[in-house]
């Protein structure tokens, strides 16, 4: 079984650094509560707006509020170290192995989305993380129909000095998917990353399309290795879930690349997608940089939120 989850040292500092506003605003609250409620029933509801606020979700906030008032605690300490333990379970998917674990190479990398989530950059970033660690990376420019989309991927992949396989605007994405593809098994490539195009989580033509691709990818290399990453905007807080919730009625998502964390103080949204959709997050973008990529852990994240308490 080959593993293609890439950790590094600077996860904990990037999580740290992304999640620095849901830190210092929102979340921040929760000490709070703590700290000057006798934890009663007016603790636990506004404990519950907090969390709601936070875009942790309704279910998501009832959820871990239930257990809180089942555990009864004694102290606000008491209490924040079990909903500490009850976010981490949360963000904890229940799954056989890795969604990265593949058992042959290449693992290909299907990236999608809506529009403006950040896709070019996150798969920016994921070449630069398995460059680093010494995999050979191909990339797909598949979305043929954003003006210079293509080109964008050029750009990195000349910075990153990677080949980008790419066709004329307007061309089969399907076909920029199988050329791509046929040249990683030529060039026994590690890793390949296949761009789509942007597309509203509405349109179910497209959505069909996202398909066909998988399809003709399938014909090269076993399901198994095939993974569908959704790339999601942490700003657009439940909207991206709801984008979620879309696509994967429509594909079975393996995990979500969440971008822009910095950039928000509701960082519980995090929280709402592995609870409601049963889907990892696997990836924080914590900035613009290469570099600015953590692989996520739940209780790294959850001491990130909860650092200055």
């Amino acid at each position: 079984m080959l593993n293609f989850l890439r950790r590094r040292e600077t996860d904990a500092e990037n999580t740290r650094r992304a999640t620095e506003k849901t830190r210092r605003g929102l979340l921040g609250r929760v000490a709070s509560i703590f700290r000057d409620s006798d934890l009663d029933e007016e603790a636990w509801e506004e404990l519950e707006e907090v969390l709601i606020t936070a875009d942790v979700g309704v279910e998501s906030t009832m959820e871990l509020v239930d257990r809180l008032r089942e555990e009864r605690p004694a102290t606000p300490d008491e209490a924040l170290d079990i909903l500490k333990r009850e976010m981490v379970e949360m963000l904890s998917v229940d799954d056989t192995g890795h969604p990265l674990d593949v058992e042959q190479r290449p693992l290909v990398l299907l990236v999608v989305g809506v529009n403006g989530v950040g896709k070019t950059t996150g798969i920016a970033k994921l070449t630069n993380l398995y460059l680093q660690d010494g995999q050979q990376v191909l990339i797909g420019a598949a979305d043929t129909f954003r003006a210079g989309a293509a080109e964008q991927l050029r750009t990195w992949g000349r910075r990153l000095d990677v080949d980008v396989i790419s066709h004329r605007e307007g061309a089969d994405p399907g076909a920029v998917a199988f050329d791509t593809v046929s040249a990683a098994l030529s060039r026994n490539a590690d890793v390949v990353i296949v761009d789509t195009a942007g597309r509203l989580h509405t349109k179910t033509n497209l959505m069909e399309e996202l398909k066909k691709i998988r399809r003709v990818v399938a014909r090269h290399v076993p399901e198994s290795s095939i993974r569908v990453l959704l790339a999601l905007d942490a700003v657009t807080g439940q909207n991206g879930l709801h984008q979620a919730r879309a696509f994967t009625q429509a594909l079975e998502c393996h995990g979500v690349i969440l971008s822009k964390l910095d950039g928000t103080a509701k960082g519980g949204i995090v929280l709402a997608i592995t609870r409601e959709l049963g889907i990892p997050v696997l990836y924080l973008g914590t900035g613009e940089q290469p570099d600015d990529i953590a692989a996520f852990d739940p209780q790294q994240f959850v001491d990130a939120l909860f650092e200055t308490i």
